[in-house]
């Protein structure tokens, strides 16, 4: 957020702590702070990232993929390409989330996004009644049940499940164990609690969604989902109006109680 102002990009930074404050308890009001930071910096990758969670968080997919695509056209990265994935299935699309999966490459991307992909993509695989080809996506070298990262637990449930629903309950019941065990030992759910003031009451008085299309802020259901477009078409959704660093449209409500 260098490009912005300091009063701004402090704004900005309020906004997207309380986004991921609230995400887990109540993801609407965190989406709502994610829309007051995108009508500050609309330009800046992690804000329009932060978009794209909450709306995913929400079940608004199609907003999501929208904001995600943006993201990663601001930003070069795809080190949100399982929750592309992820958001395609949210569609009802597997075999989009599929191509969207092949279409980058694996070998380059960080070991926990390469694990997020490989569960989402095996997802894909179930959705699709692809079963075995499931666990197949699974089968991945960081899959060890005697060592244990951040990603491990979610890695070992999600092969807990395949086999479970493959009848193979006995090896279902080991790795379940083991995602236990993992997580257990990392610590997960420890964490003391950071708690930040929730300054912005009238956020309330926000509407739920919003896109941008052209240089104005409109409601989200006066837009068409770009993701209903014809196959192949990969939107990365429109700026806000504001594009000078500093010089964002002051959100509505959210910030006159500063």
């Amino acid at each position: 957020m260098k490009t912005l102002s300091k009063e701004n990009a402090e704004q900005v930074a309020r906004h997207l702590a309380m986004a991921a404050q609230l995400i887990d308890e109540d993801p609407e009001r965190a989406h709502l702070h994610a829309l007051a930071a995108s009508r500050r910096a609309g330009r800046v990758a992690v804000v329009r990232e932060s978009v794209a969670i909450t709306a995913y968080a929400m079940g608004d997919f199609a907003l999501a993929l929208r904001e995600l695509r943006t993201y990663r056209r601001i930003s070069g990265s795809d080190d949100q390409i399982a929750l592309i994935v992820d958001s395609e299935r949210g569609m009802g699309r597997p075999d989009r989330a599929l191509e969207e999966a092949r279409s980058v490459d694996r070998a380059a991307l960080p070991t926990a996004t390469r694990v997020a992909l490989a569960i989402a993509m095996s997802g894909a695989r179930l959705d699709r009644g692809e079963t075995e080809l499931a666990l197949g996506e699974l089968e991945i070298p960081e899959l060890n049940p005697d060592l244990a990262f951040d990603w491990s637990p979610a890695l070992f449930a999600a092969r807990a499940a395949v086999l479970e629903d493959l009848g193979r309950l006995e090896e279902a019941s080991f790795w379940q164990e083991r995602a236990e065990v993992a997580s257990a030992a990392l610590g997960h759910g420890d964490d003391e609690e950071l708690i930040i003031e929730d300054a912005y009451e009238d956020l309330a008085d926000e509407p739920e969604s919003i896109e941008f299309d052209g240089d104005e802020p409109v409601p989200a259901e006066d837009v068409e989902s770009e993701s209903a477009d014809s196959d192949g078409a990969d939107s990365d959704g429109a700026e806000p109006a504001s594009t000078e660093p500093g010089e964002a449209e002051q959100p509505e409500d959210a910030e006159r109680s500063e």
